[in-house]
């Protein structure tokens, strides 16, 4: 019984001495060993043996980066206003024995030295280049901690302003000159746009009418055109009639008889006028028939002797000749050329001292049969 008990008490000493001396340290960790309360080493990470009863692993640091946020502090610019800054620090100990030897609690120094050091940098600013200087802002944090804290077995690799509150009154302040200039630039753009649509409307108008313009000419001249062509046609329509109905007078030999008939037909037209109330047949009718017919009948035209030959007057083509666009009328050539030469002439005259003998020459007549 004895026996036994003294070897289990050899067993839980032998556990207890192996489990003093074997120490696990975590990846990404330093292991502060200390020999009677002195430091002695520094345990990497993995399996490490150390002497029981007498080494003592007291702290594990972590080897990894660290973020650390500090609460906002309210800050007094160069211009005499509190603003709160919010800090977010990356940091990494690079040296677990000063780390843990040189300070007592780096976090907290770290933070009481952003601090102050964050003070003494936006005091030297207004409110506006602390608003829109966050950049160097960081950078001249990052210079004072990381040489600050060096000695202490730190390294900080990046430091960020995560918010910039102003006072209330500030931001209402603000929030109103952002939006007078918001809208003075909508105004501006407004301006710009009805400038740009009024020119381009402008030039879209004065397009309109040249386009106008152009096809007012362009239909005048077409106009006068036709109305030429219209009145060649009705003059030559005119002409061929009055050659139709004198070729059938000349044709039909009128005696004075008929002359006399087509008295009487026009004198009920003449007694139809509305001031003709009264109207007297002369007697002596007949007379004046005879002499009329007589008269009538010794016009030129009309032959005198009623056996003689017939001849007819040469009344032209039938159809009425109408110029076209591919084609060229010979009498109103041979007539613009007249009016040409009739111009150059009356130029000449009014103008002595043209020497041009173009000009000077008159214009040639018709040849001569």
């Amino acid at each position: 019984m004895a026996f036994l008990i003294v070897a289990g008490v050899l067993f839980a000493f032998l556990v207890v001495l192996l489990a003093k001396t074997i120490r696990i340290v975590p990846q990404a960790r330093g292991g502060i060993v200390e020999r009677f309360g002195k430091y002695k080493e520094t345990l990497p990470a993995g399996l490490n043996t150390v002497v029981p009863f007498v080494d003592k692993v007291r702290y594990l640091i972590d080897l990894r980066e660290q973020v650390v946020s500090f609460p906002p502090q309210p800050v007094i610019t160069e211009d005499n206003l509190v603003v709160s800054i919010d800090t977010v620090i990356y940091f990494q100990v690079t040296d677990p024995v000063a780390a843990t030897y040189e300070i007592a609690n780096y976090i907290q120094a770290v933070e009481q030295l952003t601090m102050t050091t964050l003070r003494n940098i936006v005091g030297g600013m207004t409110l506006e280049e602390t608003l829109t200087s966050r950049e160097s802002i960081n950078s001249g944090l990052r210079g004072v901690l990381d040489e600050a804290t060096g000695k202490w077995g730190i390294r900080v690799n990046r430091v960020e302003i995560k918010g910039i509150d102003p006072p209330p009154s500030i931001k209402d302040s603000m929030e109103k000159q952002m939006r007078a200039d918001r809208d003075k630039r909508a105004q501006i753009l407004t301006a710009e746009g009805g400038r740009q649509a009024a020119i381009l409307t402008a030039e879209g108008q004065k397009q309109s009418a040249i386009l106008t313009a152009e096809g007012e000419r362009e239909s005048q001249i077409l106009r006068a055109q036709a109305e030429r062509e219209s009145q060649i046609l009705r003059a030559q329509g005119e002409g061929q009639a009055i050659q139709t109905v004198f070729q059938a007078i000349h044709d039909g030999r009128p005696d004075q008889s008929l002359l006399a008939y087509q008295y009487l037909q026009m004198m009920p037209k003449i007694a139809e006028g509305d001031a003709n109330k009264v109207w007297i047949v002369p007697s002596e009718i007949g007379k004046a028939l005879e002499g009329l017919g007589s008269t009538m009948n010794q016009l030129r035209g009309i032959p005198q002797d009623v056996d003689g030959p017939r001849t007819r007057v040469d009344m032209g083509p039938t159809e009425p000749r109408v110029r076209t666009a591919g084609s060229s009328d010979p009498e109103l050539s041979k007539a613009n050329d007249a009016v040409a030469q009739a111009i150059a002439a009356a130029e000449v005259a009014a103008n002595p001292a043209m020497t041009d003998p173009a000009l000077s020459d008159p214009p040639p007549g018709p040849p001569q049969e």
